[in-house]
C-alpha cells in the first residue's frame, strides 16, 4: 500500500511541475538585432491571463531571469524574460556586464524600442491578455522598467528590484501611467541618498502613483541567491532571504490591486 501511495504522490508532483511550460522565442529588434526571449506559462490555466515582462540584471539573460519568469508563471501570469543585449548573451564577469549595459543604454530611444519589441512579442502570445500588462526588472532591468514607466508605456504596473534610479529620460507631469513600485535595499552602496531624493522629487512632480520601499540591511542584488558569488570581483552585493521574500510579496499585492 505504501509503495502505491508514494507512486501516486510522485505522479501528482510531476504533473504539478509539468504544468509550467517554457519556450525560447527568437525575435528581431527594430534595428535588426537578433534577440531571444524566454516565455513561461502555466498550461493548467485556461485562456488568456495578464502578461509580465521580465528584464534581466546587467549580467544578461541568464538562468536567474528565466527563473523569475517561471515564478511568475506559477502565480498565474504569462511571463516573458526579454533580451536587452542581443543573442541572449550573458556573462559572469562585471567588465563584460558593464560593456553590455553601456551599449544597450547608449541610446534611450533604442533601449525603448528594444523593450517594446519584447512587449509586443508577449502581447502576441495566445496565453497573454494584451490589455493587462506589467513589467518587472532587476538591477539594470529595474532601471529599464522605471524608464519605460517614465516614458508612458501602456503598462498597468512596473516593479524595480534593486534597480538604478538615475535616468536620462525623467518623468514629466502626467507622463507616468503605470503604478510604480521600487524595492530598494537600504544598504545598497550603488545608490546614493541624493539619487533617492531626486527620484522621489521626480515622481512627486510628475504626479506618479508610486511606492518606494527601503528594505533594512539589504544590499544590491538582494533578490538573487547568486549575488554572493560575485563578491570575489570586489562588488558590494549580497542576497537577503527576508528582503527577497518581502519584495516579492509586495509585487504580488500590487499586481492583485
Amino acid at each position: 500500500m505504501r509503495p502505491l501511495l508514494l507512486s501516486l504522490l510522485l505522479c501528482c508532483s510531476a504533473f504539478t511541475q509539468a504544468a509550467i511550460q517554457t519556450r525560447e522565442m527568437p525575435y528581431t529588434g527594430p534595428d535588426g538585432t537578433q534577440l531571444i526571449g524566454y516565455l513561461a506559462w502555466d498550461d493548467a490555466i485556461a485562456g488568456a491571463r495578464p502578461g509580465v515582462v521580465v528584464v534581466h540584471e546587467w549580467w544578461g539573460l541568464n538562468d536567474y531571469a528565466k527563473r523569475r519568469a517561471r515564478d511568475l508563471a506559477a502565480l498565474g501570469y504569462s511571463a516573458l524574460a526579454i533580451d536587452m543585449y542581443g543573442g541572449g548573451k550573458n556573462t559572469q564577469h562585471p567588465d563584460d556586464a558593464k560593456a553590455f549595459m553601456s551599449a544597450a543604454m547608449a541610446s534611450s530611444e533604442a533601449a525603448k524600442a528594444r523593450f517594446n519589441a519584447g512587449l509586443e512579442l508577449l502581447k502576441a502570445q495566445q496565453q497573454t491578455d494584451p490589455t493587462r500588462l506589467a513589467a518587472i526588472g532587476y538591477c539594470f532591468g529595474g532601471k529599464v522598467v522605471l524608464d519605460m514607466a517614465r516614458q508612458g508605456l501602456p503598462l498597468a504596473a512596473v516593479v524595480s528590484f534593486h534597480g538604478a534610479l538615475a535616468t536620462a529620460t525623467p518623468a514629466t507631469p502626467g507622463s507616468v501611467k503605470a503604478k510604480v513600485l521600487v524595492e530598494h535595499g537600504a544598504a545598497d552602496s550603488f545608490i546614493t541618498p541624493e539619487q533617492i531624493s531626486d527620484f522621489k522629487t521626480e515622481m512627486n512632480q510628475a504626479g506618479a502613483d508610486y511606492r518606494f520601499v527601503e528594505l533594512p540591511g539589504a544590499k544590491h542584488g538582494f533578490t538573487n541567491p547568486d549575488a554572493d558569488a560575485h563578491k570575489g570581483h570586489g562588488l558590494d552585493l549580497g542576497y537577503q532571504k527576508e528582503a527577497d521574500e518581502r519584495s516579492w510579496a509586495d509585487m504580488q499585492a500590487l499586481f492583485k490591486d
